[in-house]
């Protein structure tokens, strides 16, 4: 197995800002390869964890605040610290006055794999939605096809924790604008985004910038690489005009529109030679055909022949939190759409499916829920949880629509058990349209409570009991 030379970043220095997922990873592998490194965290958990670690990680690593950054190559801070908007984290601030590189980990894996020799290539993808699925699928088609292959990034695991691929590997990546934003080196040989709705305005100023910062995943690409772009907005074809118009071949995907180089027929992606293959159970919904219209054409540029992908995406398993089906009693399916932390995430699964009983709610983004009125005659009534449910209760009001604040997932899900039961809905769908982080660590967590409380209820009809686990509810339409 490759390894990452000891002396790799040897003296370089680096500051590493917040000891997240991203953080920790990044300043123990700097370490080992070398470099002096120096990490902070506001927090006083996670800096004891790295220090309990420290001990035991190859190279120079101190924690202690940053105070300078002078003789420091780069500042590596984790995504959700802004260096510029909102308002730009006091050691950002720092380090633009000094001059000193705001970096991904991603940028610094690319450095790291360049300067060990190898060329493995590398494939981003970004979007506003179906990032993880595409990038997982395209790990699974590169495997079924023998490539060599890690992937992470914003999926996870961390870029920097990922191996040392020989030069026929490939590094499969998840970027989000976070990460893309903080970008000085890292060159993609294949790059896709699939789409772009209004997410992160804050962080970015407006949609103007959004766009600014996705379209960074293009940046230093070449006429021998290739750009796989969405044809569903208006944002992605403006885009699909400036990479092409730079010489950079541009492959355009929809789930739905013919008119783009790989699109849907008869249940299957075809492109203009035919057929390319017909994705299986775990890829629902015009979204996840977007998602396997996008992945497969960078699959066949990096080498995956057409047979292989025909068979691979049936193989393909899915991922948790992504209209996953995690249960299903007296006819009744518990779908997990936890990753949905936004309405346009949540119409792709609202879409799916004729007769919902739903559950959704937590924080609310820009907008609430008002882009999913076209979608609103399919639910059956929804059951709203967490911080912004009442917001989300007075749109669903205007529009008729019955809904009951259940507050959190213990009331909500064997509530709308009995609902779909007594309206004769398909599914109790959780597609929250809304962050997580008032009630939970992360979507994670939402759909694992969400599942486990499923299992309760399978428990419950197994044994035979009726346990009345409602109330405290408050009904409205």
């Amino acid at each position: 197995m490759l390894t990452f030379a000891p002396d790799l970043f040897a003296g370089r220095r680096f500051v590493v800002l917040g000891l997240g997922r991203n953080g920790t990873p990044a300043a123990k592998a700097l370490a080992a390869m070398g470099a002096d490194v120096q990490a902070w965290d506001d927090g006083e958990a996670a800096r004891e964890a790295l220090l309990r670690e420290a001990s035991s990680v190859a190279g120079s690593l101190t924690v202690a605040p940053v105070e300078s950054l002078a003789g420091v190559d780069g500042l590596v801070m984790s995504p959700g610290i802004p260096h510029v908007l909102p308002k730009a984290h006091p050691v950002a601030a720092m380090a633009r006055e000094a001059g000193v590189p705001v970096l991904s980990d991603a940028d610094l894996l690319f450095q790291a794999v360049r300067k060990a020799g190898s060329k493995a290539r590398f494939a981003g993808i970004t979007g506003t939605n179906g990032k993880s699925t595409t990038t997982a699928l395209l790990a699974h088609l590169l495997r079924c096809g023998g490539v060599p292959v890690a992937e992470g990034g914003n999926l996870g695991p961390a870029s920097l924790s990922l191996p040392l691929l020989p030069d026929d590997g490939v590094y499969v990546l998840e970027m989000s604008s976070y990460m893309l934003e903080r970008l000085d080196a890292l060159h993609f040989d294949v790059a896709c985004l699939l789409n772009l709705t209004p997410d992160h305005l804050d962080r970015h100023g407006d949609m103007a910038g959004y766009a600014a910062a996705k379209t960074r995943i293009f940046d230093r690409m070449e006429p021998g690489d290739l750009a796989v772009i969405g044809n569903g907005d208006s944002w992605c074809r403006e885009i699909t005009a400036l990479v092409a118009a730079r010489g950079v071949p541009v492959v355009t995907v929809s789930g739905v529109d013919e008119a783009a180089d790989f699109h849907m027929e008869n249940g299957a992606v075809v492109d203009r030679a035919g057929v390319v293959a017909r994705p299986g159970a775990a890829l629902p919904g015009a979204h996840n055909a977007e998602n396997a219209c996008s992945a497969l054409p960078m699959a066949l540029k990096l080498g995956v022949a057409r047979n292989v992908l025909a068979e691979g995406i049936g193989s393909f398993g899915g991922l948790a939190h992504r209209q996953k089906l995690v249960a299903a009693l007296d006819g009744v399916a518990f779908v997990d759409d936890s990753k949905a932390t936004n309405a346009d995430a949540a119409s792709r699964a609202l879409r799916c499916y004729d007769r919902i009983v739903w559950i959704a709610g937590g924080m609310a983004k820009a907008g609430g829920i008002a882009d999913l009125v076209p979608y609103f005659p399919r639910i059956t009534e929804a059951f709203l949880i967490g911080r912004d449910a009442p917001l989300l209760a007075e749109t669903l009001a205007a529009h008729g629509v019955a809904y009951r604040i259940a507050g959190d997932l213990e009331h909500a899900v064997p509530e709308a058990y009995r609902a779909a039961r007594a309206q004769e809905a398909e599914v109790v769908l959780l597609s929250p349209a809304c962050a997580s982080f008032d009630q939970f660590s992360g979507f994670e967590a939402r759909g694992l409570r969400f599942a486990a409380l499923a299992g309760e209820l399978l428990s419950d009809a197994a044994q035979g009991r009726t346990q009345d686990k409602t109330g405290g509810s408050e009904r409205a339409g």
